[in-house]
C-alpha cells in the first residue's frame, strides 16, 4: 500500500491490489473486511476494523464530515477576524495558541491514533479558526505592515479551493498516478521543506531576514511557490489514502480521519497562498 504526506493518513488499514482513480468506490475491500471476523483472539486489532453494527464509510460521509469540519473552522476564523479587529491585542495570543493548539492535537490524534475522534478533530478546527483568523488580519492589516484587507483574503480563499477541486479532477482522470516514487518524492519534499523553514526561524534570530525565505523577496517567493506546489500535490495523495479506506470497508467513523488529514493540508495551502499574495501586495 502507498504511504501519504500527510501524516494524518498513515494508519491505513493494509490491502492487496485494487484499483487507481477511483475515489467513493467501496468494492475491492470487501474480501479483506470479511477476512477480520475469522482472524485468532490473539491477532493485533485493527484500528480500521468495522464492528458488525457498524456500516462502512462512504464517499457522502468523507463530504459531510468535511463540510461540518471547514465549517467549524471558518465560523471560528470569522470570530476571531472580528475580535482582532476590535483589539488588535489578540491577534499574537490567537495566532501562537492557536497554533501550537493544533499542533499538539494533530499529534496526538497520529501517534494516539485517534484520527476518527470527531472531538479532536472539531477541537483542531476550532483552534486553527482562531489561528487563521488572527493571522489573516496581521497579513492584511495596515496595523501590521499589511495590505489588501477581505480582498485578499477572499483570493486566497479562492485561490485555495480552487487548487483543491483542481487537483481532485487530476486524481479523478488519473492525470497524475499516485505511484510509491511520487510518494517518496513529495514526502522528501516534504522534510526539505520543513528543515528549510525552521532553519530560516532558527537564523532569523541572528541575521536579519533570516536566510530570506519569508522576507517577500524573489527567494521568498521561489519557496512559497514550492511549498503550494507540495501541498497541491499532497491531495492526490490524500484522495488516494480516502480512497483505500474506502474500498477496504473501514467503519464510517473513520470518515473524521479523512476529514482531519483533508483540513490539516487546507490550512497549510491557505497560508501559503496568503503569504505569497501579500508579497505582490507589498510590491
Amino acid at each position: 500500500m502507498r504511504t501519504t504526506s500527510n501524516p494524518v493518513f498513515r494508519n491505513l488499514p493494509k490491502q492487496e491490489g485494487g484499483g487507481y482513480a477511483s475515489f467513493g468506490s467501496a468494492t475491492a475491500g470487501a474480501a479483506q473486511a470479511t477476512q477480520q471476523f475469522g482472524q485468532p483472539q490473539h491477532a493485533p486489532a485493527d484500528p480500521w476494523a468495522r464492528p458488525t453494527d457498524q456500516r462502512s464509510m462512504t464517499i457522502d460521509d468523507v463530504v459531510t464530515k468535511t463540510g461540518i469540519t471547514l465549517g467549524v473552522l471558518a465560523v471560528t476564523a470569522l470570530i476571531s477576524y472580528v475580535l482582532v479587529h476590535s483589539n488588535v491585542g489578540l491577534a499574537l495570543p490567537f495566532v501562537i495558541g492557536g497554533g501550537l493548539i493544533g499542533l499538539v492535537l494533530v499529534l496526538v490524534a497520529t501517534f494516539g491514533r485517534k484520527m476518527d475522534n470527531p472531538a479532536i478533530v472539531l477541537a483542531y478546527a476550532v483552534a486553527e479558526g482562531f489561528f487563521l483568523g488572527a493571522l489573516s488580519f496581521m497579513f492584511t492589516d495596515i496595523t501590521f505592515g499589511g495590505a489588501g484587507g477581505g480582498t485578499l483574503i477572499a483570493q486566497a480563499i479562492l485561490g485555495t479551493f480552487g487548487v483543491f477541486f483542481g487537483m481532485l479532477i487530476v486524481y479523478r482522470t488519473g492525470a497524475i498516478r499516485v505511484t510509491p516514487r511520487l510518494t517518496r518524492m513529495i514526502v522528501g519534499a516534504l522534510v526539505g521543506v520543513l528543515i528549510l523553514a525552521l532553519g530560516n526561524l532558527v537564523a532569523g534570530f541572528f541575521i536579519d531576514g533570516g536566510l530570506g525565505l519569508r522576507d517577500g523577496g524573489p527567494l521568498a517567493i521561489i519557496f512559497s511557490l514550492v511549498c503550494i506546489g507540495i501541498a497541491a500535490f499532497s491531495f492526490l495523495m490524500d484522495f488516494d489514502a480516502a480512497d483505500q479506506l474506502i474500498r477496504a470497508q473501514a467503519p464510517e467513523k473513520a470518515a473524521w480521519g479523512v476529514a482531519f488529514g483533508l483540513t490539516v493540508t487546507l490550512v497549510w495551502l491557505y497560508v501559503e497562498i496568503l503569504r505569497l499574495l501579500t508579497y505582490f501586495q507589498g510590491d
